[in-house]
């Protein structure tokens, strides 16, 4: 189907994503799981069900302690050798273009306010958070995952600035590939950034113009009840909303943390799952996240697993 049969929500549409995109209150005041909540028993009963033929592929970069555009804030790896162990040391800032990571529920503000309507000042302190850190997650993020391959659906390389994933395009990509999205999945949506970067070496991650996900994606995520956003390419910029122009990391980035309440695997390296999955025959598997027990953090540093 065009993309020109699908014209851009006006700005009014995109304001009315606040509410109708919201889950503040859906699972209590207090709550910092967000939409891990929809990960129930009896999702992970099913998504381990999933595992057939055992075949794993990891969806995370390598720790980059290469500085350079992107990556600002290099990760770093000492070793110390005595006479008979090896020891590492290993600092980042995980969060940014170069480190795969999830983002927790008390990294994004908008208009003073973090997930659930909470006051982010009040919240949020140099000593961490008090709701919506990454410990929630603590037990781990085991579900469905589903990948959504735009390139493959557009018989494209890559995707490009000019052409953001649109949210239209997150349910045909599911219907070429034969998979239904269901609440608790974990949507992971490829746009196949390294080929755009290598294709482009005048392009910086994270400065604008840069390929990504077009804010009517999250209605979408909406509606199928996702439980977690991984991606490859994060947000589309420059949009067409001047609302969102001093949004943190971008409009989706907003909608999705701050009112979902749904945490965004960022960074994703999705290239040998899209291999894994043509080759398996499928697009839907069990997907294993485990942040670090952060007492109070933003997130972490993660290795997703997807297993056949």
């Amino acid at each position: 189907m065009a993309a020109d049969a699908h014209p851009e929500p006006s700005e009014e549409e995109v304001r009315s994503y606040f509410d109708t995109c919201s889950n503040w209150g859906r699972w209590g005041p207090d709550d910092s799981l967000g939409t891990i909540n929809l990960i129930t028993k009896e999702k992970r009963r099913e998504a381990a069900a999933l595992v057939q033929s055992g075949r794993s592929v990891s969806c995370s970069y390598p720790l980059n302690t290469e500085g350079g555009p992107g990556n600002r804030n290099p990760a770093q790896h000492f070793m110390r050798f005595g006479p008979a162990v090896s020891t590492d040391y290993i600092g980042l800032v995980f969060h940014g273009y170069a480190t795969t990571h999830v983002d927790a529920l008390c990294h994004i503000f908008w208009e003073g306010r973090m997930w659930n309507g909470k006051n982010a000042r009040e919240e949020v302190t140099s000593n961490g958070a008090r709701t919506g850190a990454v410990s929630a997650w603590k037990d781990g993020i085991l579900t469905r995952g589903v990948l959504l391959d735009i390139p493959r659906l557009r018989g494209t390389d890559y995707v490009t600035p000019d052409e953001p994933t649109r949210g239209w395009e997150l349910e045909a990509a599911a219907e070429a590939e034969g998979v239904e999205l269901r609440p608790g999945d974990a949507v992971l949506v490829r746009g196949a950034r390294p080929s755009f970067l290598s294709a482009n070496p005048q392009a910086v991650p994270g400065v604008p113009p840069t390929p990504g996900l077009h804010v009517d994606c999250v209605p979408v995520l909406k509606k199928v009840d996702a439980a977690i956003l991984g991606w490859d390419m994060l947000d589309s910029r420059p949009h067409s909303y001047p609302l969102f122009a001093d949004a943190p990391g971008g409009p989706v980035h907003v909608l999705t943390i701050v009112y979902m309440g749904l945490p965004l695997l960022d960074n994703a390296y999705l290239d040998p799952l899209a291999e894994a999955c043509e080759e398996e025959g499928r697009w839907d598997f069990l997907l294993s996240i485990a942040p670090l027990h952060i007492r109070g953090g933003t997130g972490s540093p993660v290795n997703p697993i997807a297993v056949f």
